[in-house]
């Protein structure tokens, strides 16, 4: 699986010493199945976190997803109480609906990254879906990154880890 943003957020956490687990939803890449416009994908993220907690034993769990798997992953932040925050990178709401607005709310720790030039995950709309979120909440907006954040994945990568060393110090 190659992303650059994915990617980015990967190697920082694992360079840094922090234990990841990145996968491709069903049918994408070299995964088997067909995509189910996000029933399947959610199920998808709520096994991986089964297996982190069952077989990996971890205790806590920080998600971070990126676009899709923003929405997708973010929604799955109730599923577990060891899930202790989450880090949406590009969030497409608009393109979501509202159901996994909803499914992300929660009053754990969240980071909404954004580039302001994001024409995918419209920064335009982006205060007004910010805001709807509880406390404790942040935001990080990307200057001159549009979805793809190229360029930019230091930076995006260098606030993920700073959010994540926050929640678990």
């Amino acid at each position: 699986m190659y992303n650059n943003v994915v990617s980015g957020v990967f190697n920082k956490f694992t360079q840094n010493g922090i234990s990841c687990l990145r996968f491709n939803f069903r049918g994408v890449g070299n995964s088997s199945g067909n995509h189910t416009a996000g029933t399947g994908e959610l199920i998808d993220t709520k096994t991986c976190i089964d297996f982190l907690l069952d077989e990996k034993n971890c205790a806590k769990i920080i998600i971070c997803g990126y676009s899709y798997g923003a929405a997708i992953g973010c929604s799955a932040v109730n599923y577990s109480k060891k899930i202790i925050a989450y880090c949406a990178i590009s969030f497409p709401w608009d393109f979501m609906g509202l159901k996994y607005k909803e499914l992300s709310q929660s009053i754990k720790p969240k980071l909404f990254i954004q580039g302001n030039r994001d024409n995918l995950a419209l920064y335009e709309n982006f205060e007004k879906h910010y805001n709807y979120y509880l406390e404790p909440k942040n935001c990080k907006i990307i200057k001159g990154a549009d979805h793809f954040y190229v360029g930019f994945e230091e930076e995006v990568a260098q606030e993920a880890y700073k959010f994540c060393k926050s929640i678990t110090k």
